[in-house]
């Protein structure tokens, strides 16, 4: 456990409220969360943004010592964040975005979280639709099989089409300047290659009725995880016996959770939950 997951967990713990757990997805870090934490905590919630396994504690360290986060898979880091979740003294409402919105899934499934929203969601095994806009925002990942033990950076282009398509310019390089970092090439390999494999990690089980509430947000204009993802995951989950919602936002790339318009994406997670307190 980081000393930031520790103090967060502690501090939660120590509130006696429902903690707000937030997980991050490829090229981000924890930190990526820090603007959605006091709205949240303003909400009544205690907000809780944990680090994968080896995350680097900034930005800076983590542009300088890819080998950090290099090799993670999946499995990996839903255990990590299992385990750490299971620290809290209260069951959690989780809260994940791209391949975090795949691991809020497996979460839920496993039965940690009392509601979750998945935020276009990174497709894990039984979604059977892989768009060419998907390929090509992970090509630079999944291209070479040696990639799957590394760690690569996107370039403010690939990260550009992938992740910034739907803001302006500025606005684009202003997330890929503050937020952007190298990521594993595990995890989008193991997306890819799900419906191959039958022991694939990236898989969840959406028909655990412990599953709880579950809302999946997809943002209409997002390359790397389009409407068709997002659907397929909606598809599957609906057959729990939990409610399951989805919303698209028009308009929203893959970077709706940070930029000039996070808050709207903050107050439709938020209204969900609520529902759910």
């Amino acid at each position: 456990m980081s000393a930031t997951d520790a103090e967060q967990i502690d501090r939660a713990n120590a509130s006696g409220r429902t903690p707000a757990v937030f997980v991050h997805g490829l090229w981000m870090l924890a930190s990526s969360w820090d603007h959605w934490l006091p709205h949240f905590e303003a909400a009544g919630y205690a907000p809780v943004a944990l680090t994968w396994p080896g995350e680097p504690a900034t930005v800076a360290e983590a542009r300088e010592r890819p080998e950090a986060i290099a090799g993670r898979t999946v499995g990996q880091v839903a255990d990590h964040l299992a385990g750490l979740i299971g620290t809290l003294d209260r069951k959690p409402v989780v809260i994940g975005h791209s391949v975090g919105g795949m691991l809020t899934q497996i979460l839920a499934g496993r039965g940690l979280s009392t509601a979750s929203v998945a935020i276009d969601p990174a497709p894990f095994r039984g979604i059977l639709a892989l768009p060419l806009s998907t390929l090509r925002s992970l090509i630079p990942m999944i291209a070479n099989p040696a990639n799957r033990k590394r760690a690569k950076a996107l370039t403010y282009e690939q990260f550009r089409y992938a992740y910034a398509n739907a803001v302006g310019a500025e606005e684009a390089r202003a997330i890929y300047d503050r937020y952007a970092v190298p990521a594993p090439c595990a995890p989008p390999m193991q997306a890819a290659m799900a419906n191959f494999n039958p022991r694939t990690e990236a898989k969840a089980d959406s028909r655990n009725p412990q599953r709880g509430p579950l809302l999946i947000i997809s943002g209409g204009q997002d390359n790397a995880v389009p409407w068709a993802l997002a659907a397929g995951a909606y598809k599957l989950q609906k057959r729990n016996s939990c409610v399951t919602e989805i919303v698209e936002l028009h308009g929203r790339d893959h970077a709706l959770t940070l930029d000039s318009r996070w808050k709207e994406v903050a107050d439709v997670a938020l209204t969900f939950l609520r529902r759910f307190d």
